[in-house]
């Protein structure tokens, strides 16, 4: 089984769009998904309602998913761990302990010619930054389940 874990930083925007879409994409494959938060401003709060209305809108709910933090921990859980902007990376490198399993990527890695090399964050913008964001994370959901098959 590979285990992937989605980040960016609050954990109600870009990275539970990523995991919703991975579970919607991976049902039936051996792969386990989850994500986190860099920073704990959300911890246990739903993802934000215009994420989950926009996913609504392509058939993905993310009601039941809940804002966690990164823990040591994941980074001996997870296979594989993807920031969503270079900031999550970085941070994502500083926390990892010295014997960490994980290996850490940008999630657009696994796309190509998207025109982004981050998935921008949407929170402080209009509905159309959410389906870029969706856009975005279908792309690269298709590419990660080809990598991982």
């Amino acid at each position: 089984m590979k285990r992937v874990l989605f980040v960016c930083t609050g954990n109600i925007c870009r990275s539970p769009t990523a995991e919703g879409v991975m579970r919607h994409h991976a049902k039936g494959l051996d792969i386990e998904t989850d994500s986190a938060a860099i920073q704990g401003y959300h911890i246990g709060d739903a993802p934000d309602p215009r994420t989950i209305a926009m996913a609504k809108t392509r058939g993905y709910d993310l009601t039941p998913l809940r804002a966690r933090k990164v823990k040591l921990d994941d980074f001996n859980t997870y296979d594989l761990i993807l920031a969503m902007d270079k900031g999550h990376h970085e941070a994502l490198i500083a926390m990892a302990p010295p014997a960490s399993r994980a290996e850490l990527a940008l999630f657009l890695d696994y796309t190509k010619d998207s025109g982004y090399e981050e998935v921008p964050d949407p929170y402080y913008g209009e509905e159309r930054d959410f389906e870029i964001v969706l856009d975005l994370v279908e792309r690269g959901v298709t590419g990660l389940i080809g990598t991982l098959r």
